[in-house]
């Protein structure tokens, strides 16, 4: 049989009485064992930099209006922002991340992403 073909096939079995069909087997996948088996999954932040152009009150809006944070976070974040010259905002997949960066870049934020350390 075409890999090709093989590969379609297989992408699209979807249960055990298929896979039989077609004389294939089906294995069952691990579950991961805890929250630290996850983490290889999620080693990327957004981080949110300061700016001599966007008022701190129009950053704490930014943060409530897109990542859901209470105020009180927003401003926490805001406030590390402004002082220290960076805030990590979010962490998770890098896809999740780009995404992130590129809505802080929408609200006129200076964003970037990078591995988690």
């Amino acid at each position: 049989m075409d890999p090709k073909i093989k590969a379609a096939i297989e992408g699209a079995v979807k249960t055990e009485p298929f896979a039989r069909a077609l004389g294939m087997e089906l294995i069952e996948l691990d579950e991961p064992a805890s929250e630290e088996d996850l983490r290889a999954d999620r080693p990327w932040i957004t981080v949110v930099w300061n700016d001599p152009v966007n008022l701190m009150s129009y950053v704490t809006f930014v943060f409530q209006q897109y990542f859901g944070y209470s105020r009180e976070k927003a401003e926490l974040l805001m406030l590390s922002v402004h002082h220290e010259g960076r805030a990590v905002v979010s962490s998770g997949r890098r896809e999740e991340m780009e995404r992130d960066v590129t809505a802080m870049h929408g609200y006129g934020l200076w964003a970037t992403l990078q591995k988690d350390d």
